[in-house]
């Protein structure tokens, strides 16, 4: 999965010849994921038309700050634009828009959306060569980079006026290959290997029936999910459940019993960075496991259960340099619970969750927790869908790391 996935892109498209490439970058920019809105000077419109990009883009193309031709036409707010985006592209970025952009010289909507921007700014130079090395272009660029945008270096080759030499707006495809590697270098957990477990575990009765739990697996799935998305490599270790992902920075690992998942953990744990044991494992499992299936004869019927092997437990014990965080879910004497579990399994922290607050626990779409860290500092948090909770679980991973 492409890192630019989710993301909201604002593409500005200033007035050259190489405009006519960004309808490739608007067709690339929506397959890897990402929701875009195109932004033209009016210049631009002479070389690539608005009724393309806004159907490639599925987003009307914004290009003056109101239609004049329409007495009751909306203000087109530049402020949100900037503020909507994660990222903005300027490409092509002609010499004429970059010397705005270095001034401020605020003369149509692309460049008042490009000072009102919060995020990340990109831009691709697209000139002729001996204006690529003027010494006025040149200053825009070392002006703008001092701002902190992200120059995307033009490439080599035949150009507009007939010359060849450095000028040409980068290609598509490594504008993409440009942006993909620029923010995955930046993503706070770049470089990490974080194991977490998910899901339920069912312990065989007969080939038929189990024992097991309400568990959807969906925390575990959306930490895995956040992780991803922050740079790590994750391996996700599930038990039975019927989430699935398709995030290739993650290793989805299916398993059945609690047997199985100490196997699969115990596998992977020495290679990782991170553990987070997300996971409803089975408390205990039938001793003997019938051959086939059991039938209904006596009015009553008793199993004789063993307990399972303590995965998170035995994860501390072997813990070297690993960051351990563990989940509770308790009912009574939550927090002392919880303490003592940090104590008796050797965790960095724990994630304690109630059955007794409204909106937390099994099959629910929000989450409702308590951060205990092995000092017992302790910072409850207020309901929140378990995506914005699985950030918060990997925010206290970035800030162990970043401290």
């Amino acid at each position: 999965m492409s890192v630019l996935s989710g993301k909201k892109i604002v593409l500005g498209i200033s007035g050259g010849i190489a405009a006519y490439k960004t309808a490739s970058l608007v067709r690339l920019f929506i397959k890897a994921g990402a929701e875009v809105q195109v932004i033209m000077t009016p210049a631009s419109k002479d070389f690539i038309t608005p009724l393309t990009l806004s159907t490639l883009s599925k987003n009307p193309v914004h290009s003056t700050f109101y239609n004049e031709e329409d007495e009751n036409a909306v203000w087109n707010n530049h402020v949100e634009l900037g503020l909507w985006a994660d990222l903005m592209v300027i490409a092509p970025a002609t010499a004429n828009t970059l010397s705005k952009m270095a001034t401020g010289n605020c003369d149509n909507l692309l460049l008042a959306t490009y000072l009102s921007a919060k995020c990340p700014v990109y831009f691709a130079p697209a000139m002729d060569l001996d204006m690529y090395k003027h010494p006025s272009t040149l200053a825009s660029f070392n002006s703008l980079k001092q701002f902190g945008n992200i120059m995307i270096p033009a490439e080599t080759g035949e150009l507009a006026s007939g010359l060849s030499g450095e000028g040409r707006m980068a290609e598509p495809e490594n504008i993409i290959t440009f942006l993909e590697a620029d923010i995955a270098s930046k993503l706070p957990l770049k470089g990490k290997k974080i194991l977490i477990t998910a899901g339920p575990t069912y312990e065989a009765i007969d080939p038929v029936r189990f024992i097991g739990n309400h568990s959807s697996g969906k925390m575990g799935f959306d930490i895995a999910k956040c992780a991803a998305n922050l740079g790590a490599e994750v391996t996700l270790i599930s038990g039975p459940t019927h989430l699935s992902t398709s995030n290739s920075s993650i290793q989805l690992i299916r398993v059945f019993s609690a047997q199985d998942m100490y196997d699969a953990c115990h596998a992977h744990y020495e290679n990782m960075d991170v553990a987070i044991a997300a996971a409803a494992v089975a408390d205990y499992r039938p001793k003997n496991v019938a051959v086939q299936k059991i039938k209904k004869a006596e009015q009553s019927f008793n199993i004789e259960l063993e307990k399972t092997k303590d995965i998170l437990a035995s994860l501390g014990e072997i813990k070297k340099n690993q960051f351990l965080i563990g989940f509770a879910l308790e009912t009574e004497n939550e927090i002392e619970n919880a303490k003592l579990k940090i104590q008796k399994k050797n965790l960095d922290l724990i994630v304690l969750n109630s059955l007794q607050d409204e909106g937390a626990g099994f099959g629910k779409s929000t989450n409702k927790i308590t951060f205990i860290d092995k000092d017992f500092n302790i910072q409850p948090m207020e309901l929140k869908s378990k995506e914005a909770v699985a950030s918060d679980i990997l925010n206290k991973v970035i800030a162990h790391y970043h401290a």
